[in-house]
């Protein structure tokens, strides 16, 4: 996933100023690189809640606070991937299914 640099630059020559244009690129990657942000912390506590698990040696605080950290991950998890089935959801809709682009800029009409 690229933003093409020369749709939305006043002078691609020297690549020094942007314009508007850039914004609906940028605001894809924002939300993808964000997307792929959530899903890699909460593998990370998932893991984390894992190894609290086998590190508790049977103490019932210890055991109850890796249950809480593995039902939040699961649940933030879970909140992730729920917001794809609403943009589906939505796109289905609505037809407008640019949006599970991730670039907004190819909505546009031509």
């Amino acid at each position: 996933m690229g933003l093409i640099w020369g749709d939305c630059l006043v002078d691609p020559l020297t690549n020094k100023v942007m314009t508007l244009g850039c914004l609906p690129g940028l605001v894809g990657n924002l939300v993808y690189w964000l997307l792929v942000f959530a899903g890699t912390v909460a593998l990370f506590f998932i893991i984390f809640s894992g190894i609290k698990f086998l590190t508790s040696q049977g103490d019932p605080k210890q055991v109850e606070g890796a249950r809480k950290t593995l039902t939040w991950a699961i649940a933030g998890l879970i909140l992730v991937l729920s917001s794809f089935a609403i943009l589906i959801f939505i796109a289905n809709i609505t037809g407008a299914y640019c949006i599970l682009l991730f670039d907004f800029g190819k909505c546009l009409v031509e």
